[in-house]
């Protein structure tokens, strides 16, 4: 098995700030694919989208549902049935094709809501109807959606805390210790602090948009020869 390394900005759409900097971070700088928030009133602006890779962020806990028009919040996950959630993934789809003009390269969770067994089981149903892989975040995961007959990545690096995660010395040192082989994800969240959005990850998103804008992050790639991809 081939190595192939996704570097994958989570968030597009979900703050004009927020999209603003990870269309920089694509641009200007080495990250090579999105995952977009489509039920925020922010995601018109992610239209602009210079036909970059972008998959959907499915988001259930945060913003008004598409489906049924009622307020998503993370404390009613638990409640959230596989149909429910079968049925949303497919809303989601279904407008960012219409926003983008083209369809979803892969499917990933906000705030991970597939931890818990009802929505990775509607989302798994949606996204094989789709033919589309989906992002798993732990050993566990992986084989459930394998076992769904989902394609999933092999490896995932990220994370989103009281710190930036992605620093220049820590990105350098995940390259070090990748897998030999396999889809490899590293999650990160580039941008601008929120201007729209509150979110308790904002001053990160700098740390993180400053670390794949610059040049050394580029030549940490070349010198070790690899090269990033996307889901597709």
């Amino acid at each position: 098995m081939s190595r192939r390394l996704v570097l994958n900005a989570d968030d597009f759409g979900y703050d004009p700030a927020v999209t603003r900097g990870i269309l920089e971070a694509m641009t200007l700088g080495v990250v090579s694919s999105t995952t977009m928030i489509v039920n925020s009133p922010h995601s018109l602006a992610a239209r602009v989208s210079y036909g970059l890779a972008i998959g959907l962020h499915l988001n259930l806990v945060r913003f008004e549902a598409l489906t049924t028009k009622r307020e998503l919040v993370e404390a009613a996950l638990p409640s959230l049935t596989a149909d429910f959630v079968a049925a949303e993934t497919d809303a989601q789809l279904a407008r960012l094709e219409s926003l983008i003009g083209r369809k979803a390269t892969h499917i990933d969770v906000h705030k991970h809501a597939h931890l818990h067994p009802a929505v990775l089981e509607g989302l798994a149903r949606t996204a094989k109807v789709h033919g589309l892989k989906v992002r798993s975040i732990s050993p566990a995961m992986r084989a459930e959606l394998r076992r769904l007959g989902v394609e999933t990545n092999d490896a995932f690096l990220g994370d989103a805390g009281t710190e930036a995660y992605w620093t220049l010395p820590r990105f350098e040192a995940q390259l070090d210790a990748l897998p030999a082989d396999g889809l490899i994800e590293l999650m990160c969240h580039p941008g601008y602090r929120p201007s729209q959005v509150q979110s308790g990850y904002g001053a990160q998103r700098e740390v993180e948009l400053a670390t794949f804008v610059d040049p050394r992050a580029r030549e940490a790639l070349s010198r070790r020869g690899l090269r990033l991809e996307t889901w597709a």
